[in-house]
């Protein structure tokens, strides 16, 4: 994974990059002087927290860029593009706590039966990705601690989450995955 400090620089450039695009509209350039590690391809996330209340949360799962412009374009889509939520405003940014999860590879639980998953799944360890057809829905790993779940509550809440039934996590045309993530505040 990253250093200590390459993540507090991507905590740091998150706030950063929704502060200009609030002010300008415009997405903010990397400096010259980032840690180079950043330049790897890894999935991030993105989370904003208002009063220990979510206030957004956008990412990518797959590792399709680089983490640095990875973490600049998830962020400004947490501050502007959550479907759950206004758009911040720059007086609020002052009032959020950002938190950049920076992820493991997606990797594909193989199991024989669905009581396998008990074993393979680490609370405060895994995130989850549940696929069924062309839904889709994912859980920090982060989620599951706060929200104190059993590996049975976080399978069905990352089902909830990808809009298909509770129990879907048992079906065998159903594929969950597991990652790891790195979280920095």
């Amino acid at each position: 994974m990253i250093s200590d400090k390459a993540g507090q620089y991507l905590v740091k450039l998150a706030g950063n990059a929704i502060r200009q695009y609030l002010e300008t509209g415009e997405k903010i350039k990397k400096s010259e002087d980032y840690p180079i590690e950043l330049d790897e391809k890894l999935g991030v996330f993105v989370t904003l927290n208002k009063n220990s209340n979510l206030r957004g949360c956008i990412g990518y799962a797959e590792p399709i860029m680089s983490a640095i412009e990875a973490t600049i374009d998830v962020a400004i889509a947490a501050a502007v593009n959550d479907p759950r939520f206004p758009q911040v405003s720059l007086d609020e940014l002052e009032t959020l706590d950002l938190e950049v999860t920076v992820l493991t590879k997606p990797e594909l639980i193989p199991v024989a039966h669905y009581n396998q998953y008990f074993d393979e799944i680490e609370i405060g360890r895994d995130g989850l990705i549940i696929q069924k057809g062309y839904s889709r829905g994912l859980l920090l790993p982060q989620v599951a601690t706060e929200n104190r779940f059993s590996v049975e509550d976080f399978l069905e809440h990352t089902c909830m989450k990808a809009g298909i039934s509770t129990d879907s996590w048992m079906d065998e045309s159903c594929d969950v995955y597991k990652f790891q993530g790195q979280i920095f505040k």
